[in-house]
């Protein structure tokens, strides 16, 4: 790791992060409000006509209880595009967009390898996505406590969601990365980044609103997110782990492509 690089990155990245913090400690706060003025109301009219207590399940997440709002506010498109900033945007630019705009030798020019700039990269984007996530957690427990139902939350298994959630994004990142230092371009990096969250995400959904599909789920990354459960029932081992295998696969492949290869000249 070069931290020369990673100051730099940082400075460059710092308005950038502020806004998405801030985005998602507001949308964090969001969900137990919601759960607090419309949980009970849903609850009973469900419980009038059970045939729509299916389509309430949105991604393994429902509005019944405090866990599973907040496991809707993880999978809403809103809070994955606001955390795709530093999980795909971020990955692509520092790479493929650096090739594209012709400034990445210049970066390398200087005394630093290809594997310590990836590294480097690696390590901001993880800061990033875990400062991102934590913000948004602290936006769900500091709303929970304003509006009362703090109570109906286990407090110690907040730090694991956490956990949860920084190696879900992770995953993504490494692949994005991966993508990143295949390509001279952006485009086709991000036509198979977007490919591979697109579909992971409509699995998870169509899946869950649909119980033909319901073995579709596992299949997607976003599955190994389960907010509900581990807000319920603490570290979830193999979502975890399944998570940190799949960042590690996608960190040696572009560890083992990266350094290898021919970078052309700009066009």
């Amino acid at each position: 790791m070069n931290f020369a690089v990673f100051r730099h990155v940082v400075r460059q990245s710092r308005l950038r992060l502020v806004v998405v913090i801030a985005a998602l400690t507001a949308w964090g706060s969001l969900m137990p409000v919601i759960y607090s003025a419309f949980g009970v109301q849903m609850q009973a009219i469900v419980q009038q006509f059970p045939a729509m207590e299916q389509f309430m399940h949105f991604g393994g997440g429902d509005m019944f209880t405090l866990p599973g709002s907040i496991a809707v506010g993880f999978i809403h498109p809103i809070a994955i595009a606001l955390l795709a900033v530093f999980a795909i945007l971020f990955p692509l630019s520092g790479v493929a967009g650096e090739r594209q705009r012709g400034t990445l030798e210049i970066v390398l020019a200087r005394p630093v390898s290809r594997t310590t700039y990836y590294v480097t990269l690696v390590v901001a984007a993880t800061l990033f996505i875990a400062l991102a996530m934590a913000a948004t957690l602290l936006g769900t427990v500091a709303s929970a406590t304003a509006v009362n139902v703090v109570d109906k939350l286990d407090l110690g298994n907040v730090p694991v969601l956490w956990l949860n959630g920084v190696a879900l994004y992770f995953a993504i990142a490494t692949i994005a990365f991966a993508a990143s230092v295949s390509f001279d371009r952006v485009a086709p990096a991000a036509g198979i980044v977007g490919a591979v969250v697109l579909v992971s995400y409509f699995l998870q959904i169509i899946g869950s609103l649909w119980p033909d599909a319901d073995w579709l789920q596992p299949y997607s990354l976003f599955h190994y997110l389960n907010a509900s459960a581990t807000l319920q029932s603490g570290l979830q081992v193999f979502d975890v782990a399944l998570l940190l295998v799949v960042g590690v696969v996608a960190i040696v492949y572009a560890l083992a492509v990266f350094p290898r290869r021919d970078l052309a000249a700009p066009s």
